[in-house]
């Protein structure tokens, strides 16, 4: 089953696509061994809206000169994308079947360009996401490309210098088609995020980096899809969306629980999975 994107969408209808989406990547974690389901779980939503209410896509045409640019930093998190592009029509559903397979293109972090429509940039090493958006910001400037690029960090991935370094131009530059959205799951492989770090308050480092700032339920369709419209970038600033998210959102013995970044679900937990999100229970 793909799923056409029709604009605007009705929160309701993508917040099921988010659900189904969930027990698609929690089926492939049991099924393949992939880790970091729990990072996979806290960007879904922010994934949905996305590619079913925002981007300026069209999978019969990936490489479309001025289609939006998604790019995701966090590449760890690539499980959930890769979920999101077969349902969004980008390639056919049975391709994921050699997931995890020798010689397959699903990997653990997104491949190069090219070996799977609608990746835009191998990513994975945490930190190279965003300075890359900005780069491909910047070519869109100089040759009058009105499309956007939003580029999809982790928050413990904004530990890395090359971020702030990134945001510094970012705002320089007044890359008004730049989206940097933040996935807050307040976690990162080995603790919290802000006891690691002192990442808070996050938005103000955004504000005080040149960088417009919101700070939103990073689980709520419907403010997602406020904060992300175009309009929101008519004054030249860069915009930092700051989502605040649960890690393994939407099953209850999954969420806010660090394990589940390396994690694998049995048999039983899958099913349990399906049972409380009500599908294919």
């Amino acid at each position: 089953m793909t799923i056409a994107s029709g604009l605007p969408s009705d929160p309701a209808h993508l917040e099921h696509i988010a659900r189904t989406l969930r027990v698609r990547i929690i089926e492939n974690s049991h099924r393949t061994g992939t880790p970091h389901l729990g990072s996979c779980l806290s960007s879904v939503d922010i994934l949905t809206a996305l590619y079913f209410g925002i981007l300026d896509i069209d999978p019969q045409a990936p490489d479309a000169e001025r289609r939006d640019r998604f790019i995701l930093s966090k590449g760890h998190g690539v499980p959930a994308l890769f979920q999101v592009l077969a349902l969004r029509g980008f390639f056919p559903e049975n391709w994921l079947d050699s997931y995890g397979q020798d010689g397959s293109p699903f990997s653990e972090h997104p491949p190069i360009p090219g070996r799977i429509p609608g990746i835009e940039a191998a990513t994975g090493s945490l930190g190279h996401g965003l300075p890359i958006g900005v780069g491909m910001a910047l070519a869109d400037r100089i040759t009058h490309n009105s499309r956007r690029v939003v580029v999809l960090l982790g928050d413990g991935e904004c530990n890395e210098g090359t971020i702030w370094e990134a945001a510094m131009l970012a705002a320089s530059q007044r890359l008004g088609n730049l989206v940097a959205i933040v996935d807050y799951n307040k976690w990162q492989g080995t603790g919290r995020t802000d006891d690691i770090m002192a990442l808070a308050p996050l938005a103000d480092k955004w504000r005080a980096f040149g960088w417009d700032a919101v700070e939103i339920d990073g689980h709520d369709m419907g403010r997602l899809l406020d904060e992300l419209t175009p309009t929101r970038q008519e004054n030249g600033r860069p915009l930092a969306v700051v989502a605040h998210t649960v890690k393994g959102k939407g099953v209850s013995f999954m969420e806010d629980d660090n394990n589940w970044h390396y994690r694998i679900p049995t048999a039983d937990e899958v099913h349990e999975a399906r049972r409380q999100l009500g599908i294919g229970a």
